[in-house]
């Protein structure tokens, strides 16, 4: 038995349809649909009438479009790999007026949405006028790219104790009204995950929302209820055997651990090399329901202090819907997006189950 990395698939498909109701989204399913597999949560989505995904690698967006023929697809990053666009039918974001003056001519037939900067400052334009003055230039020149969308995203929608959200939000809002103006988008999309469940839903004038990390099953912030969305993932391994340490022995590398007490120790065929972070393994697992406390964390084991109900060959839950990723990011392991990218699954056993 290894390390195994469990999805159960109705689960994950309840949770989607119960998360995005009747709205209408872009699903964010960057870095392999945080590590969910591409055709997996491709195949759930659809299942949930969700036909418009993003992404911020060009790779990845070509792959998607190689499950789905029919789906939209919204690339968050610029490329000048026009001819891919051109081919997959892939949207891109148009992150400045300086880029469109240097490949206006190769962006033909290009479909694009623009950027606002806003105070993520990561790309997009930087101020209202700027876009005026480009949707202007445009008309002006006919040019053959196709403008279909506006967007920005809120890098502090999930912060309570500043005022930047409210910031960021009315600066996009003045940007959304006067912008729809000059030009009829087909697309207008901000709202990340944190966002929806602050507004209970799209913002004014909004055609989408942009949804990534509570259609896997994590909060975007801990006020929120567990019912907002539910896990539907597993991570788990063994007990090897079991190590009777005595009172000032140590285990493992380096003195790894060393006991204050006389210790039973399981040992568990998982470690940092799977993908469990050193932060996560500062906590507990859960052994036949009961939670313990993991004391070492090595590349391929972890030492897990235990007591005489414990046995070889007894399940290891490192994650489960009782002991969630989101419970951990905020015990300040690290953030959803980050434990769940960190999974290898070269090394864990993948499965899915109805």
């Amino acid at each position: 038995m290894s390390a195994k990395w469990e999805i159960n698939k109705t689960r994950f498909t309840e949770n989607i349809r119960t998360v995005i109701k009747d709205h209408p989204v872009i699903a964010v399913i960057k870095n392999n649909a945080y590590n969910f597999g591409l055709a997996f949560t491709i195949d759930c989505m659809a299942d949930c009438g969700i036909n418009y995904f993003s992404t911020t690698s060009l790779e990845e967006a070509i792959a998607i479009r190689k499950l789905n023929s029919d789906c939209y697809i919204f690339l968050m990053n610029p490329t000048t790999e026009f001819d891919c666009l051109r081919q997959y039918h892939i949207e891109m974001t148009l992150p400045s007026a300086e880029f469109y003056d240097q490949y206006q001519d190769e962006l033909e037939g290009i479909t694009v949405h623009l950027e606002f900067e806003n105070l993520l400052h990561r790309s997009g334009f930087k101020t209202l006028e700027s876009m005026q003055a480009f949707i202007k230039q445009y008309n002006a020149t006919k040019s053959k790219m196709f403008i279909k969308g506006l967007w920005t995203h809120f890098g502090y929608a999930d912060e309570f104790e500043v005022e930047d959200y409210y910031e960021e939000r009315q600066a996009w809002l003045n940007v959304v009204q006067h912008l729809k103006t000059m030009h009829d988008f087909e697309v207008i999309h901000a709202q990340n995950s944190a966002s929806f469940m602050r507004e209970d839903g799209l913002l004014e004038d909004h055609t989408h929302l942009r949804l990534g990390i509570i259609l896997f099953g994590a909060r975007p912030y801990a006020s929120l209820p567990l019912s907002t969305t539910e896990q539907a993932l597993r991570i788990s391994s063994h007990v090897i055997q079991i190590r009777h340490i005595k009172h000032g022995e140590s285990a493992g590398y380096s003195f790894a651990y060393t006991a204050e007490k006389n210790t039973r120790l399981a040992v568990v065929a998982i470690g940092y090399g799977d993908g469990i972070l050193r932060s996560r393994a500062q906590h507990d697992c859960l052994i036949n329901g009961k939670r313990y406390p993991i004391k070492a964390l090595m590349m391929s084991h972890m030492f897990v202090e235990v007591d005489d109900t414990v046995h070889p060959n007894d399940i290891v839950y490192i994650y489960h819907e009782s002991m969630r990723i989101d419970e951990y990011t905020f015990k300040g392991v690290g953030a959803n997006s980050e434990q769940l990218s960190a999974l290898n699954h070269n090394t864990l056993i993948s499965e899915v189950t109805e």
